[in-house]
């Protein structure tokens, strides 16, 4: 990683000002600045998020923005409404007002003296969801956009429901947004009021997982800043970026299908994380990328974008599975249009031998998987971690319904989203697939390349579910994830089949045996054809960044993750432990320009029994510390998942200590039913 310290343009911050909005409430930004904007005026670029301008975010936010800064914009971290040093309370994931304040935000941006007017919005997860958002709002500054790791439909793409499944990254997240937005404001910043500030938030505190869990299937609420409900809202240029180990991929690909503005796509091997540090590599000169974006869209400059491929995508190359990788062999490749004209489908045939070419006989083969199916599953996203990428498939194939080719005689490339159509029949009115696309090495190692999983009664869509007729024969489609991969001559495709992915996937609420129909049920891959203009593209610049702020390590980041099985009663737990936040592999690090102590741990644990469904049980505990010289707050939070055959479950509890004195707590206890989940 280089760290340039020469910009230019010179660069002074701004550590907080207020953005009055119309209501009376006031939002907390950061800005970078060139020194000489206010006689020099530039673009501006809002970064528009919950997670704290001011300490949690501070090591990744400093070398962004300065680097923007440097090369002649304004860059503007804002707090939501709620979050941070902002005032008010956050009261879910991306209401119709946090559009209205961003709105409001972004034409008061545009009315500084050191702003020309013109404004672009970039942002990762939360950020490139409102991102698009805000685009759709179409407020007159704003001319650009670089949405990274986001969604265009919030229930069929986001962490609460997969397929109509519910992931258990719902509690996860949910729980993690429960502890993040108990935080304190920074006394540093509003003052006294921050006692009342902090009471304020935790008295209106919302158990979010509780919420999402009342939207099982998509309705209005989920419709709601799902952006693909109107694409042609959108009318200024989109370049959407991601990576194949992320969970967000898939909107990249509707998104350029859907838009009808200037728009690109970058895809890598990355997982949720900014493309210049992200693993797995290589990783790439993302900031430079992103200043040639917005010198284009923003100050009218050729930058070359116009003469290059829309999608580009890093093709992967074999690998031996492993549960974490620092790099992914493969190659860029490029299409100038998406869909790709020029891909074809090429389908394989289910059948008792494994996947033709042609149907053969139609031959009923059953199975009942193991509630255990999964845990070679790695994490629904991956954040760059040890541990987290999918495994060695070949225990959950074990557990699965197998079909294998006979070893390729060439290799061959795809790009796009896999699909597998079942002709199936359940013994249970409610049950889901879970289907894998692997790709086999001579030596039996199995890489899962892709995989979907679908809730059979969503079978017809997701809006209005029905529930299955016992032995009755169906045809459904399971979309896998869209990824880029090169199969090689000699290895084996393989697609699996299972009917529980845990702890993916909350299981359905009786074991399920599912029968597939052989000859009625195929594999259809999305062949690409050489390119030879691929060999030419363009290089990425090494990666670059501004100069991080010093920190002062005080704890090392501890990872763990475990696997247990208990053989008198079945039961396996699986664990994760981790005390780091993002401070630069420190769990607890001193920030010595806020003199700020920062510390977050996370535990969490799923457990399940091989044949009881009802026996899964998810728990996530977290612990934040802030503290200086005379103020310290501590937040512990901690929320359990379960169910039994109607309802789910849902217990939480939050303690805040200011010092070592209980400053709140709040315990929950709440029951939804369950529909069709």
């Amino acid at each position: 990683m280089e760290i340039r310290k020469s910009f230019p343009r010179q660069v002074r911050v701004i550590e907080n000002l207020w953005i009055p909005l119309s209501d009376g409430c006031r939002l907390a930004a950061r800005i970078w600045l060139p020194i000489d904007a206010d006689t020099r005026p530039v673009p501006a670029i809002l970064e528009y998020i919950p997670y704290r301008k001011r300490d949690f975010t501070r090591l990744r936010d400093e070398p962004l923005h300065h680097y923007f800064a440097g090369h002649g914009y304004a860059s503007i971290r804002l707090d939501l409404r709620g979050s941070g040093d902002s005032d008010g309370v956050l009261r879910d994931e991306y209401l119709r007002q946090e559009q209205d304040d961003a709105v409001e935000a972004i034409a008061w941006i545009s009315a500084q003296p050191w702003c020309n007017g013109e404004l672009g919005m970039i942002g990762i997860s939360w950020g490139g969801f409102n991102a698009l958002q805000v685009a759709a709002r179409r407020p007159p500054a704003l001319k650009a956009i670089i949405t990274l790791c986001s969604t265009d439909d919030r229930y069929a793409d986001d962490a609460h429901y997969m397929g109509g499944c519910l992931l258990n990254e719902n509690l996860t997240w949910g729980s993690v947004l429960l502890s993040f937005n108990a935080y304190p404001p920074d006394p540093k910043i509003v003052g006294e009021r921050w006692h009342s500030m902090w009471r304020q938030r935790l008295d209106q505190a919302v158990l979010f997982p509780e919420v999402w869990l009342h939207h099982q299937q998509r309705d209005d609420y989920w419709k709601h800043g799902s952006v693909c409900e109107d694409f042609a809202a959108i009318v200024c240029p989109v370049y959407a970026i991601g990576g194949w180990a992320d969970g967000y991929t898939n909107a990249i690909a509707r998104l350029m299908q859907g838009l009808r503005v200037p728009r690109k796509a970058l895809i890598g091997p990355w997982s949720h994380a900014l493309p210049h540090d992200a693993l797995p590599g290589p990783s790439i000169g993302f900031f430079q990328e992103a200043i040639r974006w917005w010198d284009h869209w923003l100050k009218g400059l050729d930058t070359g974008l116009t003469h290059e491929p829309m999608y580009r995508a890093w093709m992967q190359h074999w690998i031996p599975p492993a549960a974490f990788y620092e790099q992914r062999p493969g190659h860029w490749v490029a299409e100038d249009e998406w869909p790709a004209s020029r891909s074809r489908q090429r389908r394989w045939y289910l059948d008792g031998h494994g996947l033709r070419d042609d149907p053969g006989a139609a031959l009923p083969l059953t199975l009942s998987s193991p509630q255990t199916t999964g845990f070679g599953a790695g994490d629904w996203c991956g954040f760059g971690g040890e541990g987290e990428m999918p495994a060695d498939q070949r225990e959950d194939d074990g557990k699965s319904l197998v079909f294998d080719t006979a070893p390729l005689e060439e290799g061959f490339e795809i790009l796009g989203a896999p699909v597998v159509t079942l002709e199936l029949a359940v013994n249970r009115p409610t049950a889901f697939v879970a289907v894998r696309l692997n790709d086999v090495a001579p030596d039996g190692a199995a890489m899962r390349v892709s995989y979907g999983v679908l809730n059979l009664t969503h079978r017809d869509g997701h809006a209005n579910p029905c529930p299955l007729e016992p032995g009755r024969h169906y045809r459904v489609l399971v979309q896998l994830n869209d990824i880029a991969h090169a199969f090689q001559a000699g290895h084996v495709i393989r697609v699996a089949v299972s009917t529980s992915y845990w702890p993916v996937v909350w299981p359905a609420p009786q074991p399920v045996t599912v029968t597939v129909i052989t000859a009625f049920s195929w594999l259809e891959l999305p062949v690409r054809p050489p390119r030879a203009e691929d060999s030419a593209l363009r290089a990425f610049e090494p990666p670059a960044q501004a100069p991080a702020p010093e920190h002062t390590p005080l704890r090392m980041t501890q990872v763990q993750r475990r696997l247990e099985r208990d053989l008198t009663n079945n039961e396996a737990v699986y664990s994760t432990f981790s005390d780091g936040g993002d401070f630069a592999g420190a769990a607890l690090a001193h920030l010595p320009d806020i003199d700020l102590v920062v510390g977050y741990t996370i535990r969490k644990t799923f457990r399940i029994r091989d044949d009881d469904p009802l026996s899964a049980h998810a728990e996530i505990d977290q612990q934040t510390v802030l503290r200086r010289s005379g103020w310290a707050a501590r937040i512990d939070c901690r929320t359990e998942l379960s169910a039994d055959r109607e309802d789910f479950r849902i217990r939480a509890e939050i303690k805040c200590y200011e010092g070592e004195t209980n400053f709140f707590s709040r315990q929950w206890d709440r029951k939804v039913k369950r529909r069709l989940v």
